[in-house]
């Protein structure tokens, strides 16, 4: 455990004296990694130990965004990110009220086109009421404003984690993904549970959204891109949902992974991203995560 805690602490304080140490590009690549991190980590919050697929990623970062690219010019900085949070959450609420109903495919059916009914329901009001679509982003904060910004994320999204898993609300989650008519006759409020850690997870994803946009001098609806979905929950599988270091090195990894091979060879990539998760979810269903525990555990025997 001390040495766990001295490992912790001395990836903390490198993380936080990075930019002084690194190149602007190692920065910047640092910076998309921790982004995953905070969205990996913030989806295994809910889909998890609830076992419900959530695609709903790309919806809810892209809402945060949007978001920056709307009040950005208004706000002082961290403003639009806690505005960002706001509109992720708010969505999280209404959709969750009618999706959380429906189970299995259903739920990830139902989520995974909520970012296209975003995307699409914004290009109509731009285009009708705006006259435009895309906004260009004003006043953006510095690299190292957004770099510590999306650490201070990615940090609070572990925290939110590790609290969670020991309260009572993170075993009722628990509870429900095991078997959700028993935690009912248990007298655990499941639509409740369901839709506050929904609209939790939500709020992270909308923050971070709202935090990588200034990357970009000029949002349009397509920020709203299914791909984040799809990679938030590969991260968080390869890495272990049921976990919360799981999701953070699976993010880590893939991070690198796709900086290393995404342009020179993109299609192959893709292929072995696909190949790897299929590996992993057939000869490891605990993720990279479950990997050292199980070796912990044969090493006791």
């Amino acid at each position: 455990m001390a040495v766990s805690r001295a490992l912790l602490a001395a990836l903390v304080l490198a993380l936080v004296g990075a930019p002084w140490l690194v190149s602007g590009y190692q920065r910047s690549l640092l910076l998309a990694i921790l982004a995953d991190v905070a969205l990996a980590v913030s989806w295994a919050f809910f889909s998890g130990p609830t076992r419900y697929l959530s695609l709903a990623t790309g919806a809810f970062f892209g809402a945060g965004a949007y978001t920056t690219a709307v009040v950005g010019g208004r706000l002082a900085w961290p403003l639009p990110v806690l505005a960002g949070a706001a509109v992720g959450g708010a969505m999280a609420l209404v959709v969750g009220a009618l999706a959380l109903r429906l189970r299995g495919p259903y739920f990830a059916v139902f989520t995974f086109g909520l970012a296209e009914l975003a995307k699409h329901t914004l290009i109509w009001y731009e285009t009708r009421v705006t006259g435009t679509v895309g906004r260009l982003l004003l006043s953006p904060p510095g690299p190292w404003t957004l770099y510590y910004t999306v650490l201070a994320l990615a940090g609070l999204a572990v925290v939110t984690a590790l609290v969670l898993r020991r309260t009572r609300w993170g075993y009722a989650l628990i509870g429900i993904g095991e078997d959700e008519e028993r935690a009912l006759t248990l007298g655990i409020d499941t639509t409740r549970v369901k839709i506050g850690t929904f609209a939790l997870s939500a709020a992270f994803m909308g923050a971070v959204g709202a935090a990588m946009a200034p990357r970009w001098t000029y949002l349009d609806p397509q920020v709203f891109n299914p791909l984040v979905s799809f990679q938030t929950v590969i991260m968080a599988l390869v890495g272990g949902a049921t976990t919360v270091a799981g999701p953070a090195l699976g993010a880590a990894f893939l991070g690198l992974v796709s900086e290393l091979f995404l342009l020179r060879f993109r299609y192959l990539y893709m292929l072995a991203l696909g190949l790897t998760l299929i590996a992993v979810v057939v000869a490891f269903p605990s993720g990279l995560a479950g990997i050292g525990r199980r070796d912990h555990r044969g090493g006791q025997h």
